[in-house]
């Protein structure tokens, strides 16, 4: 949406006269010279203008209804005789009816249907009005099929002069506009919907220098030949002949409520057409007001992937957070501080946010704060794997509900830095544990992840203990009042350290794209969505469930990279285009790194009342042998050993397997055949 920053900025007392001014009929006045006195005439005017045509119009009207009315010569003219000055009544008393109602205040070159509409009661008005005037004057009265007559030749001639006079001011803009600046033959553009949102979007682009709209693409074969706002609807197989013919350079997608799977096969087969593919805001951006259909922007490659957004079910949202004291660790993270966010919006009593980052606390509670509606926001600074801290924080603030999701999660960092990584998420899980069991928490819940499923990886192994943990802690509190939880699921679109936001780096570095294998697949999921689904399953957790997240089907990380290459509109070298613009370059598997990612270790799970989460049944430890384990692991992380620590975390997680692939040499993506983009293994 179009939104001024002027608007937001207050305008120094006496300085008014240096700032520029919106005038009634949209023109922008500025106060150099006489410009001011310059704009108002002008719009005055125009106003003239506009009441001596609807005077000529009212005059008109009247008259035609007597030559409809009485088709004899001498009759019409004994008829109009025989009125008298009533013609001039009705031309004052119409003339007042349109100057008070407002009719002269809207923009004639912006007159819509619901503008042009609102003249039928005014017109109704001068008509009655003018029929009272004269029965009590006494005059001669003309027939009564007259007044009707009198009526709708006026609405039907005022409406139709707007539409008129409304295109003519439009027409003279383009020339203007043209005058100063030719359009360039490289604007032409299709736009693909002949749809409601189709048809939108034209009446937004009709001044829009960016655009030459030449017509529309749509898939109904019973649109095809035909026009909507004189422009002609296509089949989509004829785009190859039309980029020929008009050389159509831009794709605009006017289809909101497309499935992904099509969006994701409309955009491969347009930017394999060499197209630059814009879309509208989807279908919920539309509904809650968030966009317009004219906020095109490029195809993001967030939009293609994963599956259909879920609906939220609204008492799950609340129930673990509506009226509560909310207190979330690594507040400053993707998850926490979209956590942050959704819990807001659900109304929570107040929130505590805990980070160890500095810059990360201060930028999301300067964003909080800012929300309408927040409820108090307390920002702490400190370490989650600090237990008294997080008991006292809980003690004073009351806190009820709990989500930890301060970890350390970058794969190679942790993998280098073993001792600290493991160490860090281990003591934060049991000081959070600790302080939930302390105080009057109802409800914890651990962020965990799908790396902790036969772990490749320390980060993996650090968070499946981190599970075993609250397993058993859970277990314990059968029967009480405090219910712990863990969620697990994979990659989120646009977190921190994600492969996303690294390509998008190396493509606007010119490349060349870094991956791992080219068999590498993972789950894809929007943070808002898995935020979502976390406090769905937070809801329905009764005690030591371990929730799974639908996260759709797996994609191929090659071919993320080859979409996020041609949306930037550039082309892969490859040995069929070797004169393209980007290389992708395989490095070998990282250490730790898995080809795939799985979301079960016992391939046991069950349904829950929510179609997108699912509990496991995860092996879990008795508690002393847990309990003994653990201590050993962390009087290994106290004395930095990182030997000791290995073999202690294989101990804790039997499935953990650190040695690495073997297969590590770069070599040049050479891509498949093409068929529809990001393909599913």
């Amino acid at each position: 949406m179009i939104a001024s920053d002027a608007t937001k900025k207050r305008i120094p007392r006496g300085s008014e006269s240096t700032q520029p001014k919106q005038s009634t009929d949209g023109n922008v006045e500025t106060s150099n010279g006489n410009s001011p006195r310059i704009a108002y005439n002008s719009v005055l005017i125009r106003r003239i203008y506009l009441v001596a045509f609807d005077g000529c119009l009212i005059l008109a009207a009247f008259y035609g209804s007597f030559a409809l009315r009485l088709h004899e010569k001498e009759s019409l003219a004994s008829a109009i005789s025989s009125v008298g000055f009533l013609p001039w009544l009705a031309l004052i008393i119409g003339l007042s009816v349109l100057l008070s109602s407002g009719w002269y205040q809207g923009l004639t070159r912006y007159a819509g249907s619901y503008s042009l509409y609102g003249l039928m009661p005014r017109s109704l008005i001068m008509v009655l009005a003018l029929l009272l005037v004269n029965t009590l004057i006494g005059g001669t009265q003309p027939p009564r099929s007259f007044w009707i007559l009198y009526w709708l030749l006026f609405s039907v001639g005022a409406i139709g002069g707007r539409i008129v006079l409304r295109d003519i001011l439009i027409r003279q803009l383009d020339r203007r506009k043209n005058r100063d600046a030719p359009i360039p033959d490289s604007n032409a553009t299709l736009i693909y919907g002949a749809g409601y949102s189709g048809m939108s979007l034209l009446n937004a682009l009709r001044n829009d220098r960016r655009f030459r709209i030449i017509g529309f693409l749509d898939d109904d074969d019973q649109l095809h030949g035909r026009t909507l706002q004189n422009l002609r609807i296509y089949s989509p197989t004829r785009l190859p002949s039309l980029i020929n013919q008009y050389g159509i350079d831009k794709i605009l997608l006017a289809v909101p409520s497309v499935s992904r799977d099509r969006k994701r096969l409309l955009v491969d087969q347009l930017t394999h057409l060499k197209l630059e593919v814009l879309s509208i805001p989807s279908l919920a951006q539309l509904a809650n007001g968030q966009s317009i259909v004219s906020d095109i922007q490029p195809v993001r490659i967030e939009d293609l992937l994963g599956r259909e957004p879920s609906k939220p079910d609204p008492h799950l949202l609340k129930s673990s957070v509506f009226g509560k004291g909310v207190l979330i660790t690594g507040a400053g993270g993707s998850i926490g501080s979209e956590l942050c966010r959704q819990v807001i919006e659900q109304q929570a009593k107040f929130l505590v946010i805990l980070d160890l980052s500095e810059y990360a606390l201060y930028r999301i509670e300067k964003e909080l704060l800012a929300l309408e509606g927040a409820p108090p926001i307390i920002a702490v600074l400190g370490d989650s794997g600090d237990a008294n801290r997080l008991i006292q924080l809980c003690r004073t603030h009351g806190i009820q509900t709990i989500f930890h999701a301060a970890a350390y999660k970058h794969v190679p960092l942790v993998e280098a830095n073993l001792c600290a990584g493991i160490a860090n998420n281990l003591r934060a899980t049991q000081a959070v544990i600790e302080a939930a069991r302390a105080t009057s928490v109802e409800r914890l819940t651990l962020i965990s992840t799908d790396k902790a499923v036969r772990p490749t990886n320390a980060m993996g192994a650090s968070k499946r203990v981190c599970e075993l943990l609250i397993q058993d802690a859970a277990a314990a509190q059968q029967g009480k009042k405090l219910i712990m939880s863990m969620v697990r699921f994979g990659n989120v679109l646009g977190s921190s350290g994600s492969v996303i936001p690294l390509f998008h780096e190396q493509i606007a570095k010119g490349g060349p794209i870094t991956v791992t294998h080219p068999s590498i697949t993972r789950y894809f999921m929007t943070i808002p969505e898995a935020v979502q689904l976390v406090l769905q399953a937070t809801g329905m957790a009764m005690g030591g469930e371990l929730f799974l997240l639908d996260m759709g089907e797996p994609v191929r990380i090659a071919d993320l990279a080859r979409q996020m290459i041609e949306l930037s509109g550039l082309r892969v070298i490859d040995k069929q285009n070797p004169n393209g613009d980007i290389e992708i370059l395989f490095t070998g598997l990282r250490p730790g790194e898995k080809l795939y990612e799985e979301l079960l270790i016992s391939a046991k799970d069950e349904p829950t009342s929510h179609p997108l989460i699912r509990k496991a049944k995860e092996p879990r430890y008795n508690s002393s042998e847990l309990d003994s384990l653990v201590r050993q692991l962390d009087k290994a992380l106290r004395s930095w050993d990182e030997e000791k620590t290995m073999a202690t975390l294989k101990l804790l997680v039997p499935e953990y397997q650190s040695d690495g692939d073997a297969q590590s040499k770069s070599t040049t993506y050479v891509p498949e055949p093409r068929g529809q983009s990001l393909e599913r293994t």
